[in-house]
């Protein structure tokens, strides 16, 4: 847990860990608070009640007061980076790659009836601009941006750019460059 940790640590901030700076930024950053709880309780064992009550509750707390709907059975890779945290919803359903960016009011939903009923299937190297929604049982592939406000719906194939609604499937080989950073393992 500590290791993965550590390279969304490095994600956020871009900087190396250490201890003083994460205590620094575990104060100051609601958003390595959250992240911070939200790989705790993903591997903190079951038998240990309390700490894991305790943990819960302060998580629970973060994600009421920021509206960071981000349950610890949603899975998520490596390096994820939550930029303005604020109003971010992932259904429980979705699975995530590694360094992904997450920007302030994205929503990754499910379908509940026709052919893509399911939650979202999303790459590594993927940025989610503002506001955009990923809805339904669709994958979308690596190295592809979503441009805010955009309303995705469909398979989007790797190193792309999606704009609007609906959705425009532009290819644009390295189309996260200068938004997704500080890549890792």
């Amino acid at each position: 847990m500590f290791e993965t940790f550590k390279k969304d640590y490095y994600r956020m901030t871009g900087t190396k860990f250490s201890l003083f700076r994460f205590l620094f930024s575990y104060i100051t950053e609601h958003r390595v608070r959250f992240v911070y709880t939200y790989r705790k309780l993903q591997c903190i064992n079951k038998r240990r009640y309390l700490s894991r009550l305790v943990l819960f509750i302060h998580h629970r707390h973060l994600k009421t007061k920021y509206g960071l709907e981000i349950n610890p059975d949603v899975k998520i890779g490596v390096g994820l980076q939550i930029a303005h945290p604020y109003n971010i919803t992932i259904n429980n359903g979705a699975v995530l790659g590694k360094n992904v960016n997450l920007a302030k009011g994205v929503s990754i939903g499910q379908e509940n009836r026709g052919g893509r009923m399911g939650a979202p299937i999303i790459g590594n190297q993927v940025y989610l601009g503002i506001n955009s929604t990923v809805v339904g049982k669709v994958k979308i592939g690596d190295d592809v941006l979503v441009a805010p406000n955009s309303f995705v719906n469909c398979d989007v194939p790797s190193h792309s750019i999606v704009i609007g609604n609906p959705c425009r499937i532009i290819h644009r080989d390295n189309a996260t460059e200068g938004y997704v950073g500080f890549l890792v393992d």
